[in-house]
């Protein structure tokens, strides 16, 4: 079903049941959305900028090509979300969960997912360029192909994770833990010259 709510700024939607619901071409600015449950919700070219999320369920929702520009989410819930082709730019989380969520593709730059728990979450193609990803613990998660150029990643947890073909040019291997992580003979080399190592052919 599809849904179109002309919204003006500054205002709240609570406790409200967008539970299946298409969300497509709707724009939201400046909205705040308390306790919305968005399960299995879907969007396509969808826009919120500037919103705040608190305690919202994005349970196994599906997002294509739709944008939370500078958005606020607090206490809400990913499990099992698909992210494809969106942007993020700037948005933060706190006490958000995120188990089984997949992003593939977009721009998540300078978002703040400092000191989230996305452990066994996956990444593609996602630029997340100066993102805060401090004391994140991404443990089996996968990194692919993220641009991660800038991003904070003081005591990021990166055990076991597979981080091949992304830039790892901000990764500093004496304060982020790699143990087991997978990566590439490229980004060997990077790390390599980031503990002041000289590599040379033999």
């Amino acid at each position: 079903m599809r849904r179109s709510l002309p919204l003006e700024a500054d205002t709240t939607i609570r406790s409200v049941s967008w539970d299946g619901d298409d969300l497509s071409g709707q724009e939201h600015h400046r909205v705040e959305f308390v306790d919305v449950d968005m399960t299995e919700a879907t969007s396509s070219r969808t826009v919120f900028s500037e919103c705040t999320f608190r305690g919202v369920r994005f349970n196994v929702s599906t997002h294509t090509e739709s944008a939370f520009l500078n958005c606020t989410f607090v206490r809400c819930s990913f499990f099992d979300a698909t992210f494809t082709g969106c942007k993020l730019v700037g948005s933060t989380f706190n006490d958000c969960t995120f188990a089984l969520l997949k992003v593939d593709g977009g721009d998540w730059s300078f978002a703040g997912l400092g000191h989230a728990d996305l452990s066994g979450t996956s990444f593609d193609g996602v630029r997340l360029r100066e993102a805060d990803l401090a004391y994140t613990n991404c443990r089996r998660a996968t990194f692919r192909r993220v641009d991660l150029s800038g991003a904070s990643l003081r005591q990021t947890d990166f055990t076991e994770c597979d981080l091949r073909g992304s830039d790892l040019s901000a990764l500093d291997p004496r304060e982020t833990t790699v143990k087991g992580a997978k990566i590439d003979f490229t980004q060997a080399i990077t790390i390599a010259t980031a503990l002041g190592l000289d590599v040379s052919p033999g």
